[in-house]
C-alpha cells in the first residue's frame, strides 16, 4: 500500500467510533480488566488515546511544519494516561476522545500537507529524526494497534473458560509474541 494523507485519515477518523462501539455499554469486568502484570486496562488505553491527542501527534506535526530552529518534539508522558483513567469514567473518556479526534482531524486537512511537508522532519527523543510522513503513518499504526490491544484484552478475559479451544485461537497461542506491553 502506497501512503496517502486521505488513507491515512481514513483510519483515523473511524477509530473513536470503532472504540466507542467495542466498548459500548460494557460491564467494569470488561473494560476495567487487563492482560496481567505491567498491563493496560481498556479504559487506559482510551485514555491514553487521548493523551496521545493532546501531546503527541497533531503537536509533533505542528513542530515540524514549523521550521522550529531545535526542530525537536517535546517528550510525551507515558503514564498520564493512568491518573486520566482513574479520574473519569469510560462513557466521558470516550466522549472526550470523539471530541478532540474530529478538531483534530479538521486541523489536520487545514494543514494542505504538500507532499514536499511530507519529507520534513524533526527530532523525536528517542528515535532520532522522523519525517512528517512517518509520523502520520505511524499514527495510523498506533490506532490499529491500540484497537487490536482493547479487543485483546477482553478477549483474554475468557481464556480462562474457554477450554480446549484455546489451542484454536491463535490470540491466545501467540499472546506473549502479540502482546504489547506499556
Amino acid at each position: 500500500m502506497e501512503f496517502s494523507i486521505s488513507s491515512s485519515i481514513e483510519v483515523l477518523e473511524n477509530t473513536p467510533a470503532t472504540v466507542a462501539a467495542l466498548l459500548h455499554n460494557l460491564s467494569p469486568c470488561w473494560t476495567n480488566a487487563n492482560e496481567g502484570k505491567d498491563t493496560w486496562t481498556a479504559k487506559e488505553v482510551v485514555a491514553h488515546l487521548i493523551v496521545c491527542e493532546e501531546t503527541n501527534w497533531l503537536p509533533r506535526a505542528r513542530t515540524i511544519l514549523s521550521d522550529a530552529a531545535d526542530g525537536t518534539f517535546a517528550a510525551v508522558d507515558m503514564n498520564a494516561h493512568f491518573e486520566l483513567a482513574a479520574g473519569r469514567s469510560l462513557p466521558a473518556l470516550i466522549d472526550c476522545f470523539k471530541s478532540l479526534r474530529k478538531s483534530g482531524i479538521a486541523e489536520l486537512k487545514r494543514l494542505n500537507i504538500s507532499e514536499s511537508d511530507l519529507q520534513k522532519s524533526a527530532g523525536h527523543p528517542k528515535i532520532g529524526r522522523v519525517t512528517l510522513q512517518q509520523l502520520i503513518a505511524a499514527w495510523t499504526a498506533h490506532d490499529l494497534s491500540h484497537i487490536v490491544q482493547i479487543a485483546r484484552i477482553m478477549a483474554m478475559q475468557q481464556k480462562q473458560h474457554s477450554g480446549p479451544f484455546v489451542s484454536f485461537l491463535s490470540l491466545f497461542t501467540n499472546w506473549n509474541a502479540t502482546r504489547h506491553q506499556p
